[in-house]
């Protein structure tokens, strides 16, 4: 633990430049998020030959995705509150490992009770990963550099969904699908290592630089700890209008990520006429789209702030811009050509995925520390519940109708929660960024 000499000798503005342990923190947690992806994405991606051979109807494969859905959106609360009392460290070592075990013991399912009921089970571990990065990045990124770092943690998502789409088909026609569910599940037993050794509390890191430490010290707008405890600081959350505008503006755009996530294989497959191989070809194009409007949203949002403009200020404005090419999902079930229905679902996902960064920076932004899980966690059990029905929804839309309806309600979500996140968050004060330091 550095003592306040040693922060003041080595200050922001002094010779010795900060180290980057930040990154390798955030980096570990991009990793985390790939594997994440491809452990839920596995299902997705084989849902054209599972459905084949098991005869599941839409409805049927919608309950399956829903029971995911649900024990996710449950965890995203209880992950929450579990990750602000035994720390981040603890909290995704555990996470992890429960996630891969269910991930490998979904390969012994044969009905869709079973894939229902592991997919629930991948569902609890998988619900700590986005609580437990933002809070990570709340505890070691100043404010000029946060939504960067969320825009690396949570483009994980994409490029874990571009790899799945790319490799489980190929496992799964060279030995057998079963063998696609271990392979994923696997790969998170690895990273745990790897986590366990990368990271610690800033306060406690043996590999930290001083320097570094008053860099991110330096960059907190929010407080460390709650003015109050205990019960009083639950309900002053519910009470926060801040908690609702994140809470609202979470569960009116995730519905669409998750749509096009579970959905596009399946889509592709009843629509377009796509073989698992032309699945494996195309079904990862729209992950990259993605990828690059997580950064695209940090990146400008970041520019602003450097700029002057304040932190909350600039989060909004991204996600109101953001909103006009999600829109573009809209025409997509539509058109003819299936390129370029894919172009504009690749230009509706790089929109969300800008809005999304915004989503899951707004907390860190806006409350102490000791409670980010728990708004996150919030955040996502309402936007849990709401993509449950929604994909839910969509299944059985599909048996009677088609994809038209799912798309059009997938473009013009967005609109509604961009109203919310207007009308709801107010920065707890004033959020000048200090002058930039060089990484």
């Amino acid at each position: 633990m550095f003592s306040n000499a040693q922060l003041e000798t080595t200050a922001p503005g002094a010779k010795l430049r900060p180290g980057r342990t930040r990154w390798w923190i955030v980096w570990t947690l991009f990793c985390s998020t790939v594997i994440n992806y491809i452990n839920r994405q596995t299902f997705s991606v084989l849902a054209p030959m599972l459905t084949r051979q098991f005869h599941l109807s839409h409805t049927s494969l919608g309950g399956i995705l829903g029971a995911f859905q649900l024990a996710y959106a449950l965890t995203w609360l209880f992950g929450g509150i579990v990750l602000d009392l035994v720390g981040t460290r603890i909290g995704l070592a555990l996470a992890a490992a429960w996630w891969s075990v269910m991930s490998i013991l979904t390969s012994l399912a044969n009905s869709a009770m079973g894939f229902a009921v592991f997919r629930f089970l991948l569902g609890i571990g998988e619900g700590f990963n986005w609580p437990g990065a933002s809070k990570a990045v709340a505890e070691w990124f100043p404010r000029q550099e946060r939504s960067l770092a969320v825009a690396i943690f949570d483009s994980g998502s994409s490029v874990g969904g571009a790899l799945a789409a790319l490799a489980i088909p190929w496992i799964a026609l060279t030995v057998g699908w079963r063998w696609s569910f271990a392979f994923s599940g696997s790969l998170g037993l690895i990273w745990l290592a790897l986590w366990l050794r990368v990271y610690h509390p800033l306060d406690r890191h043996p590999r930290v630089r001083a320097p570094e430490v008053a860099l991110i010290r330096a960059g907190m707008d929010a407080a460390v700890h709650s003015e109050k405890g205990g019960l009083r600081k639950w309900i002053d959350l519910v009470r926060n209008r801040n908690v609702w505008g994140v809470i609202f503006g979470r569960a009116l755009t995730d519905p669409i990520w998750w749509f096009y996530v579970f959905w596009l294989p399946q889509y592709l497959s009843d629509a377009r006429g796509f073989s698992l191989k032309a699945i494996a070809a195309f079904a990862w194009i729209p992950f990259v789209a993605a990828d690059l409007g997580n950064f695209t949203g940090g990146w400008i949002s970041g520019f602003c702030i450097r700029r002057g403009v304040s932190v909350v200020r600039a989060r909004l404005w991204v996600c109101a811009v953001s909103c006009v090419p999600i829109l573009a999902g809209i025409p997509a079930s539509r058109v003819h050509s299936v390129y370029l229905a894919l172009a504009l679902i690749c230009v509706a996902l790089w929109g969300f995925a800008s809005w999304s960064t915004m989503g899951l920076t707004f907390p860190s932004d806006l409350f102490p520390q000791d409670v980010v899980g728990t708004v996150t966690g919030l955040s996502g059990l309402a936007a849990g519940i709401v993509s449950t029905i929604f994909t839910l929804a969509v299944g059985a839309i599909v048996d009677r109708f088609s994809y038209v309806p799912a798309f059009l309600a997938a473009g013009l979500l967005p609109l509604f929660a961009t109203a919310a996140v207007f009308l709801l968050i107010r920065p707890s004060k004033p959020a000048v960024c200090a002058a930039p330091h060089e990484k």
